[in-house]
């Protein structure tokens, strides 16, 4: 399997060599590495090529490397049923930099996109519809990114004076946060239940 693997890869290598970055195989998957603007050249080669048939997108997910320059890795998993391979597109992104679209060549990656977009902020040029799917339409920030605050910037909850639904500030009130002194994270002052016997014995 990894032979025929990396024949594959070396192949998708010397056809794109402009895209491709760099290739490897582990876990019996090939991972390839390409340059952000080729994505689209390159999952339409891997579609259409008689060697690779890469008929099926299965996933497009974004990680978060808040540390580099490029933060975002855009990965795209692939599946060919003629041959019964798998293969892992991997790009990398800014913020500020889009990728193509390729719902025009897949059409499962208009939701993945969305999501990505939604949860990461990674943009995707020509997608036909991007906007948010998972969050509130008026919602702040993206939420998978590693800088996003646990908490989040704002809660949400229903008025019965208004009759309407009120964003407010995240307020964490110290007089409702709920307390498990048997918790030894709360650094307990006391006995507790228990205790009392480790006591008499010594």
């Amino acid at each position: 399997m990894d032979e025929a693997l990396i024949e594959l890869g070396e192949h998708i290598t010397a056809e794109l060599s402009t895209a491709v970055l760099s290739t490897k195989v582990a876990l019996n998957e090939l991972t390839v590495d390409v340059r952000a603007e080729s994505v689209d050249d390159v999952l339409l080669f891997l579609r259409n090529d008689s060697n690779c048939k890469f008929q099926v997108l299965c996933d497009v997910c974004g990680v978060d490397y808040p540390g580099r320059a490029k933060r975002f890795d855009v990965i795209y998993n692939l599946l060919s049923l003629k041959h019964n391979h798998r293969i892992i597109v991997k790009a990398q992104t800014d913020e500020r930099t889009p990728v193509p679209s390729v719902v025009s060549i897949f059409p499962a990656a208009n939701w993945f996109e969305r999501e990505a977009w939604d949860m990461y902020g990674i943009m995707f040029a020509g997608h036909p519809d991007l906007r948010r799917m998972l969050t509130d339409y008026g919602f702040e920030g993206h939420p998978l990114r590693k800088d996003f605050p646990l908490t989040g910037y704002v809660e949400v909850r229903y008025s019965e004076d208004e009759k309407r639904v009120m964003y407010e500030p995240v307020n964490l009130t110290q007089e409702f946060r709920k307390f498990d002194f048997e918790s030894p994270w709360e650094g307990t002052e006391y006995i507790l239940p228990g205790d009392e016997k480790a006591e008499g014995q010594s």
